[in-house]
């Protein structure tokens, strides 16, 4: 009996090695199934139930089916917290936070993010810059509903501490990219092209995210800082300087391939 119940033990724990693998595979019907399977042990029921809860965000994320978004509320709302370690904690704080973010709750989702970072870069570099990237989106999505004052302070927030992100870890793609962005939110163009053009050089320290990176920079120095800087123009002035931009960023982008 007991070897029996080893044995059942092992193969659930292989379940949920299992739908974690196909989750990070982004086989998110597979791992629904082996996340269901694992569930069955309380020994992992805990840690499965996230599993098929954040396979179930990431499937509502492809598909915008309603009913992948309430599957995953519901079984967000099974987990017993306390039993978590603190691998699981961080997954479960992301997965609470992505279904605000998928709820357009974007404030509530930022919130728990942010108090996530910290924790998620204890575990490594991927979850860490996993929880940097939503807190970022969700960061900036709930500045843009704000009026002129405090979206400004809410950028500048951001800009501040992906900032200080940097300076702890300076090759963080996410910190590079969402320094920019909360520059230019703020008010500052010229600062926001600066950190563009520190992000696209700092961009060969991103390892595999280095192409992903240097791509976001370059479309939102094209389409948005660009465009601000030459708004501040005079009128007569605005296609010369326009153009002028387009062949500093491109020097840049030579240079520094």
């Amino acid at each position: 009996m007991i070897a029996l119940s080893g044995a059942t033990l092992l193969a659930t724990r292989a379940d949920l090695a299992r739908a974690r693998s196909l989750y990070n595979q982004r086989q998110f019907d597979g791992a629904i199934e082996a996340a269901t399977l694992a569930q069955k042990t309380p020994a992992t029921a805990d840690a499965a139930t996230i599993v098929l809860a954040r396979a179930h965000l990431e499937r509502y994320r492809e598909r915008a089916d309603p009913s992948d978004l309430s599957a995953a509320r519901a079984a967000l709302g099974t987990v017993r917290a306390a039993s978590l370690d603190a691998r699981d904690n961080i997954d479960f704080l992301m997965a609470l936070g992505a279904a605000l973010f998928f709820e357009d709750d974007y404030g509530a989702a930022a919130q728990l993010f942010e108090s996530g970072i910290d924790g998620a870069y204890a575990q490594g570099a991927v979850p860490g810059e996993a929880m940097l990237d939503w807190w970022g989106s969700a960061a900036e999505r709930h500045a843009d509903a704000l009026g002129r004052e405090l979206r400004a302070e809410a950028f500048g927030r951001l800009r501040d501490r992906m900032a200080l992100q940097l300076a702890r870890s300076p090759g963080s793609a996410a910190a590079a990219y969402w320094v920019v962005v909360g520059s230019r939110g703020a008010g500052d163009p010229a600062a926001a092209w600066d950190a563009a053009i520190a992000g696209w050089v700092r961009a060969r320290m991103a390892s595999a995210r280095s192409a992903s990176l240097r791509a976001d920079l370059d479309k939102l120095v094209m389409e948005g800082i660009i465009p601000d800087r030459v708004r501040t123009a005079a009128p007569d002035k605005r296609a010369q300087m326009e153009s002028d931009l387009r062949a500093e960023w491109a020097v840049v982008k030579e240079r520094w391939k």
